[in-house]
């Protein structure tokens, strides 16, 4: 029996469209895009048939600089197999419904030893929110509503490159945290990021009144600094590996190795059951 869609694509899409109607909020795209630019400088290689996949992939284009293909978000990406050397999905996996099937699609989509470089909010973004809004409404109604989308582990991402079959596999965090005044300001910059609720169980009358008030005074009570601002938490995954290929490192089979541990580590080897000598630990 199939699951529930987590997402609500459409409403996703209409997010997307009212933001850039009102006026995108693009730093954080723009600082993980610059990111992503670091780390293709560090890869030293040219690639002639890139893909972007992302509701933003024209603003990642132009900071880029890639000729690449647009994909947009969608269940079913905008990809032929064996096409493209580099796919870079630009903050966009976090509202996959199917994020294993989307990392298959791109892998098959990648020509042998072509690179994915994936971008998504994972771990403790938005957690001083999450826990101001948890907090406020439990108090005021008794009750919970979905209004922060689960975030994923990084070591749970790392885990679904493997499962898609891509080799090499890398997973890792960097953090951001953003200043603001009230976190109203923060809710207002989630909705021009396109951001804002699109799961499919999420409640439909909005907030009220009392729980965003009290959800504020919490926000301010427990996380606001000296200065009176209070912090963001935005942790982006960058999840990093290859299509499969021949010319790539494999691993060496067990009791191959042709140098002994011992050696690497400068120290005496001890048979099994001998004491062993002063000073060394085997």
């Amino acid at each position: 029996m199939d699951r529930p869609a987590l997402f609500d694509l459409n409403a996703r899409s209409r997010a997307m469209a009212r933001a850039d109607r009102i006026g995108f909020a693009d730093f954080l795209h723009e600082a993980v895009a610059a990111e992503i630019e670091d780390r293709l400088r560090e890869v030293n290689r040219t690639f002639t048939m890139p893909a972007i996949h992302g509701a933003q992939g024209a603003r990642w284009k132009a900071w880029l600089g890639l000729n690449a293909h647009l994909v947009p978000e969608a269940e079913v990406l905008n990809l032929n197999d064996g096409t493209h050397d580099l796919i870079i999905s630009a903050l966009a996996l976090h509202a996959a419904n199917d994020p294993v099937g989307q990392l298959v699609q791109m892998r098959r989509a990648l020509k042998p030893d072509g690179l994915l470089l994936a971008t998504l909010f994972g771990g403790a973004t938005l957690s001083q929110l999450r826990s101001a809004l948890t907090a406020a409404e439990s108090a005021e109604t008794g009750g919970l509503a979905p209004r922060i989308a689960p975030m994923a582990e990084l070591r749970d991402l790392g885990w679904l490159l493997q499962r898609a079959g891509l080799a090499l596999p890398v997973a890792d965090a960097v953090p951001f945290t953003v200043s603001y005044d009230t976190p109203l300001k923060l809710m207002a910059d989630l909705r021009a990021m396109g951001e804002t609720n699109c799961m499919t169980r999420r409640h439909r009358g909005g907030l009220r009144r009392g729980v965003l008030l009290r959800a504020l005074e919490t926000y301010f009570a427990e996380h606001a600094g000296t200065d009176g601002r209070v912090p963001a938490q935005f942790d982006v995954v960058v999840l990093t590996a290859w299509a499969p290929d021949a010319s790539q490192p494999k691993p060496l089979r067990p009791g191959s190795a042709i140098t002994r541990l011992a050696d690497a580590l400068g120290t005496q080897e001890t048979p099994a059951g001998e004491p062993a000598a002063p000073g060394r630990r085997h």
